[in-house]
């Protein structure tokens, strides 16, 4: 089974500046066979986005609070802890 799902980011800490780039990257630990990723913010359901990196190129207030990263390999799936991403 998948497990050890991580997230980074760039800027480190998740603190971005408005307007600046945010880059959200997942990392699996331990897992086989081929990945899928989906990023989620709070408790909206639809996906940000899909793959293991998440580009926002120009942040907005809109876009603080937490993010978490899902990575499946068809047989089952874990979620990164949630990163706060903080707009300045």
């Amino acid at each position: 089974p998948l497990s050890g799902v991580s997230l980074w980011a760039q800027p480190p800490g998740g603190r971005v500046a408005l307007g600046d780039r945010l880059v959200l990257g997942c990392e699996v630990a331990a897992g086989t066979g081929p990945l899928s990723f989906s990023w989620h913010r709070g408790d909206s359901g639809a996906p940000l986005g899909t793959g293991p990196r998440l580009e926002l190129p120009h942040v907005g207030d809109e876009d603080s609070g937490h993010y978490q990263c899902r990575a499946s390999d068809g047989a089952s799936a874990a979620e990164s802890p949630p990163l706060n991403v903080t707009v300045l």
